[in-house]
């Protein structure tokens, strides 16, 4: 063997253990490598199969609940003043205490009336014995008509004017017009005292109301009697209150509707003027059928929601009614039994394959 040939099958065999080396090493195509499992998708199953959440529909009972913020005030409050003008001879509360209704708060200065009544009270025996002799003699008809008549004036008119005197004493006297707590008084003895003034303020607290607004689509469902419950912040309790009066129309420059609750508040626990946080059931609808709100799609102005049917997704139209913060009220479209999927919703097609979860 010469040379040149030598290297010719040198070149040949490198050339072919190169071939061999490539072919060997050769990646496999995407078809050779295994596919990972399709996410949502369950073992065993083709691609397509999603595996979704459900709910079956039974009847339930859906409850329309507010949450809004409100206030407490008091059952009754009243700034006290006097009725007439005067100097204040007495002050006969202590302030921050429990009063009655009746009892005598003040007092203005009323010698000169004091001293008027007894002047008309000094005429007034008199003036009524003279009446009943005028009286005997009209009956035996010494005296006239007339005479008969002005001693009946003169008694009736003196009635009239002691009467008129102590109504005017009784105005000198501030009384607690109901029971309740007093407040701070303004003002001192000694003090001229006016109907403008401002002697203290009364406040009944026996009963609490509570106040709130609610929004005008609740104007007329909220019915006089419908309980709520209400907390106050640093008090680690619930109180109960009922329902008594609602405003009789819509605020229209905040869209809103006044109401009223009452709370017993005999054992004094609450003070009026504090922020409450109220809870309110509207209204509650027994026997209804209700989905989550994630189960709905909304297309076009159309409302619907997929059903499992034979391992298949179906679309079905639906009407819907009230609406919670989680569930929505069907009205029409679904009955009892009926498998709505509640997952997934975004990627089900008509007769997609589905599997429950």
């Amino acid at each position: 063997m010469n040379k040149t040939t030598k290297w010719i099958l040198i070149a040949v065999i490198i050339i072919g253990l190169a071939v061999l080396g490539i072919y060997r090493f050769k990646p496999k195509s995407n078809s050779d490598i295994p596919s990972a499992p399709v996410a949502g998708a369950p073992a065993g199953r083709g691609a397509s199969t999603l595996l979704v959440r459900h709910v079956i529909m039974q009847p339930t009972e859906l409850v329309d609940g507010i949450n809004i913020s409100g206030s407490l005030i008091p059952n009754e409050e009243v700034n006290l003043s006097f009725e007439t003008s005067g100097k204040i001879t007495g002050i006969f509360f202590e302030e921050g205490s429990s009063v009655r209704k009746g009892q005598v708060l003040a007092k203005i200065n009323d010698a000169p009336l004091q001293a008027q009544l007894k002047k008309l009270e000094a005429q007034y025996q008199s003036t009524k014995d003279r009446l009943d002799r005028q009286k005997a003699l009209y009956e035996k008809e010494a005296v006239s008509k007339e005479a008969f008549q002005d001693a009946e004036a003169n008694y009736n008119k003196l009635q009239a004017d002691i009467e008129e005197v102590r109504a005017k004493l009784d105005q000198t006297e501030l009384k607690a017009p109901f029971d309740g707590i007093i407040g701070l008084r303004q003002v001192s003895v000694g003090a001229y005292a006016s109907p403008s003034t401002n002697v203290a303020t009364l406040t009944n607290v026996q009963k609490l109301k509570v106040e709130f607004a609610i929004p005008e689509r609740y104007a007329g469902v909220l019915q006089n009697g419908a309980k709520l419950t209400f907390t106050v912040e640093g008090i680690d309790e619930t109180f109960e209150a009922k329902v008594y009066a609602t405003n009789s129309k819509v605020d229209q420059g905040t869209r809103t509707y006044q109401v009223r609750a009452i709370y017993d508040n005999s054992k004094g626990r609450l003070v009026p003027g504090r922020y409450v946080s109220v809870s309110l059931d509207t209204r509650v609808f027994h026997n209804t059928l209700a989905v989550p709100s994630e189960a709905i799609i909304s297309e076009m102005g159309i409302d619907k929601v997929f059903l499992y049917k034979s391992g298949r997704a179906i679309p079905q139209e639906i009407t819907k009614g009230l609406r919670t913060d989680a569930q929505v009220q069907v009205l029409s479209g679904l009955n009892v039994g009926d498998t709505v999927i509640t997952s997934g919703t975004m990627q089900l097609r008509t007769g997609m394959k589905v599997e429950l979860k």
